[in-house]
């Protein structure tokens, strides 16, 4: 009798992939199904490129841990306490019937992450300074990449991103939960649905900063012993250590000052707005379209931290269609011309007639019911190899639009859009807010020559 032979869908990948595009890994896609799904040889492992409060409440243990079809496999932070906390929870979560699992690799270093050959896919939890360069890194190592918003802090950041995805062809997902949130995909059902008619306006709201009022200078502070601090500062330049520049130490479960600072972070403008107008770009069906314009007002804050605090921007799209943005309370309010349905985070839906709620599609009809989970969504991707629910290019479409607002606030002026070009028309000092240059110390030669191949907008 001839011997069944045994082939996991793991074991399958590392013999038919990473085919090269020059030196660029690119991964097969094979479906779970051809060799099942639990079992740990046939799950899809996971590295998890930053251990902090967003890494650890969200994406692993309301996340990746609670998914039959994948495994975290490995964990990596410039934060040694934060890393050992996310890899004892991990650890306990596999340990099962008594028996203690300690299989999770850790690593001081991203790139020895990226390089594990049993990693297949990355999920990037750091700061927002942090995402380009190491999403680009995995890609190019083969690796599916799941990025954390806000999607980055300079649109040349992010067009970097998102031609090393397109050029690699890796799975990829913006890490935002909202669209498997019901009465959020509800409400964009209700659109879809044409129960409002046609969709004439909408307004997005975000929340003011979470972490409190913004607060004055600093005093330098000793770096806490935990801390690799100049890998943490990564691609931007050496400043003076202080708690509220990074996050609290010991902790994973506080707001982030550097959330307040732009150079790490663009503010709730990006944050907050990767969900919310991502919502409003869903149900408009304008995830791969830009605006052509935005004007409107926004007030920054000073000292250490100096984000944009308030903003109420407007944005026309060519065809006139209008968009408006402001700091309120988070909700998307759609706007048609039989009625409007809104709804407020987390599960608040309201409509201009009660009625509007109580639409149910029919067979035919548009139907979001069977949405997946942000993870869960991003495996399904690995798994079939077709686009995940939000891919990275529409989450750097919606990064970009809110972005190009802060822009206009800044500099107290309406700016117009050719994206024919890729520039603002007329205004030198919009376009060179588009790049940010980098400090090369802690990237691959390959991943920062990349990076500055896009920050040249029509230099020669």
């Amino acid at each position: 009798m001839k011997k069944k032979e045994k082939t996991s869908r793991r074991s399958f990948i590392k013999k038919s992939t990473l085919a090269t595009v020059g030196a660029i890994a690119v991964p097969t896609i094979v479906p779970s199904s051809v060799f099942g799904r639990t079992a740990p040889s046939n799950q899809i492992n996971i590295g998890m490129i930053g251990t902090g409060r967003q890494a650890i409440l969200a994406n692993l243990n309301n996340g990746f841990l609670k998914l039959d079809n994948c495994r975290v496999v490995a964990t990596n932070d410039v934060d040694s306490w934060r890393m050992e906390q996310a890899t004892n929870i991990i650890n306990n979560s596999y340990s099962k019937n008594g028996k203690s699992y300690k299989g999770v690799a850790k690593y001081d270093d991203y790139r020895e992450l990226i390089n594990d050959k049993n990693v297949d896919a990355v999920m990037v939890s750091t700061t927002d300074h942090w995402h380009a360069p190491q999403a680009i890194a995995a890609a190019f190592a083969g690796k599916h990449v799941c990025m954390e918003k806000a999607f980055t802090v300079a649109p040349a950041h992010g067009i970097a991103t998102i031609e090393a995805i397109k050029k690699t062809g890796v799975a990829n997902r913006l890490d935002s939960e909202f669209r498997s949130l019901p009465k959020f995909h509800k409400a964009v059902e209700i659109v879809h649905n044409n129960v409002i008619g046609e969709l004439k306006e909408v307004i997005v709201g975000v929340p003011a900063p979470l972490n409190g009022s913004a607060i004055e200078a600093q005093a330098n502070m000793p770096v806490p012993a935990e801390l690799n601090y100049d890998m943490w500062l990564g691609t931007e330049f050496p400043a003076p250590y202080t708690q509220k520049r990074v996050h609290d130490p010991k902790t994973y479960k506080t707001r982030p000052g550097w959330m307040r600072i732009p150079e790490y972070c663009n503010g709730m403008i990006t944050n907050w707005g990767a969900h919310l107008m991502d919502i409003a770009f869903w149900g408009m069906k304008r995830e791969f379209e830009l605006p052509v314009s935005v004007e409107g007002k926004g007030t920054f804050n000073k000292g250490l931290w100096q984000t944009i605090s308030s903003f109420d921007l407007k944005y026309k799209y060519a065809d006139g269609f209008q968009l408006q943005y402001i700091i309120d309370k988070p909700y998307v309010k759609f706007i048609g011309e039989k009625g409007w349905v809104k709804i407020e985070y987390k599960d608040k839906l309201t409509a201009s007639d009660p009625s509007i709620l109580n639409f149910e599609p029919k067979k035919k009809q548009v139907s979001y019911a069977g949405t997946l989970s942000d993870k869960a969504d991003f495996l399904k991707s690995i798994e079939t190899g077709k686009p995940s629910m939000e891919p990275l290019e529409v989450g750097y479409n919606v990064y970009f639009t809110t972005v190009m607002g802060m822009f206009a606030a800044h500099l107290d002026r309406k700016l117009t859009w050719d994206n024919k070009v890729k520039q603002f028309v007329n205004d030198n000092a919009a376009n060179a807010m588009m790049s940010r240059p980098i400090r090369k110390k802690w990237l691959d030669k390959e991943v920062s020559d990349w990076m500055n191949k896009y920050q040249s907008f029509g230099l020669k």
